[in-house]
């Protein structure tokens, strides 16, 4: 169990910090700023952030099955990587109850 929630933990910051990016740096300068020079140099955002995204979600149910977690609960997990910040927080909630 401890292996799958460091996996989680390590997965929930990286997630939370490509998440940040998108929503802070490569949104503004998609949709804001008309400079082609600053699209190309934050191009490589959305393509990492899906990744990453992709295997957040891949640790999220190992960690949820190991947990024994309803679905429900892994849903909400799960969907946690969609925002931000609740990434994050998802992260804090589980350390806090299973460490």
């Amino acid at each position: 169990m401890s292996g799958a929630i460091k996996r989680f933990r390590i997965m929930a910051l990286v997630a939370g910090v490509m998440s940040l990016l998108l929503w802070c740096v490569d949104l503004p300068v998609a949709y804001l700023f008309n400079n082609d020079d600053w699209k190309s140099k934050v191009e490589w955002i959305p393509f990492v952030h899906g990744w990453i995204y992709a295997v957040y979600v891949l640790t999220a149910i190992q960690f949820a099955t190991k947990a024994r977690w309803s679905f429900t609960k892994m849903l909400w997990l799960i969907l946690a990587g969609t925002l931000p910040i609740a990434s994050f927080a998802a992260e804090r909630r589980v350390v806090r109850q299973y460490s």
